[in-house]
């Protein structure tokens, strides 16, 4: 069952393979793409969108969008691609016309508003949500709701959207972080902790929402590190984001100390506490 897909990652690999010798012809590629079976074809989008390299991605579809422009798999694909490749400029571009198939879904329109909020177009992205029917109830869609209400400060809006992300998804360990960001900026300090604890409860590698819980915990005057999984250099580098919250409150002495141990704690040499320590004990000798 196999067999197909593989003939066609060789017949790939083999172009890949002669372009290094003389210079890969486009054009024979092209003509490549058009004889791969449909199934295969679809496979190895799959895999240049999991596993390749995002700009390789991106050359990849664009050559095959190339051969066959009318199939919304490849647009999307290198719409996609782009994304993932932080060219937000041109994945606008490339959603759009994905929208703009006949055969566009709701989830395309959530990806153009995903797509618009990475390129800060933040009132474009809200115009397409809310052309979509309240009916398309996604994980995606309301975490980019809510992300909208956070940047327009409709914070009831915002908790509301968060709840329901929450609950629509099995891995709310980035939504909760963003959640607690959210209140972290309308100040509600504490109740960011909470939300932080929650997201590292369910993905204990996010040093995202360990870093923030440790702001949090910093601006509530609480200097000592919460007991959550870290390593060695997650250990300083939180001891360091500490210090600075800290020196943000006034409490300079405290936060040098919090940086001279962040110091200490590194299994290297840790240049940016080592910065932020010596511009602090020059500002002072000043």
């Amino acid at each position: 069952m196999r067999h197909p897909f593989i003939v066609t990652l060789c017949v790939t690999g083999a172009f890949v393979l002669a372009g290094c010798e003389q210079g890969i012809d486009s054009e024979a590629v092209d003509r490549e793409f058009q004889g791969v079976n449909a199934i295969d074809g679809t496979n190895l989008n799959d895999v240049m969108l999991t596993v390749s390299d995002p700009n390789e991605a991106v050359s990849y579809f664009q050559r095959a969008d190339k051969v066959d422009p009318d199939r919304i798999d490849l647009m999307r694909g290198l719409a996609l691609s782009l994304v993932r490749a932080k060219r937000h400029t041109e994945g606008v571009s490339a959603w759009a016309r994905v929208v703009a198939h006949d055969d566009a879904t709701n989830d395309d329109r959530v990806e153009l508003a995903d797509a618009l909020i990475r390129n800060n177009e933040w009132d474009r992205a809200e115009t397409v949500l809310n052309a979509i029917p309240p009916t398309h109830e996604t994980y995606k869609r309301y975490r980019l709701e809510a992300m909208i209400a956070d940047s327009n400060e409709q914070w009831d809006k915002a908790d509301s959207f968060y709840e329901t992300a929450v609950g629509l998804t099995t891995k709310p360990a980035s939504v909760m972080n963003n959640w607690g960001f959210s209140k972290l900026t309308r100040g509600d300090s504490a109740g960011a902790e909470r939300l932080f604890a929650q997201a590292i409860q369910n993905d204990p590698t996010l040093f995202t929402a360990k870093n923030n819980m440790v702001l949090a915990r910093g601006a509530q005057g609480n200097y000592v590190l919460p007991v959550i999984p870290m390593s060695q250099v997650e250990r300083a580098e939180l001891l360091h984001s500490m210090g600075l919250a800290a020196v943000k409150r006034g409490d300079v002495i405290t936060g040098q100390g919090l940086m001279r141990e962040a110091i200490e704690t590194h299994p290297q040499h840790f240049e940016a506490a080592a910065r932020s320590l010596k511009a602090l004990e020059s500002n002072v000798v000043n």
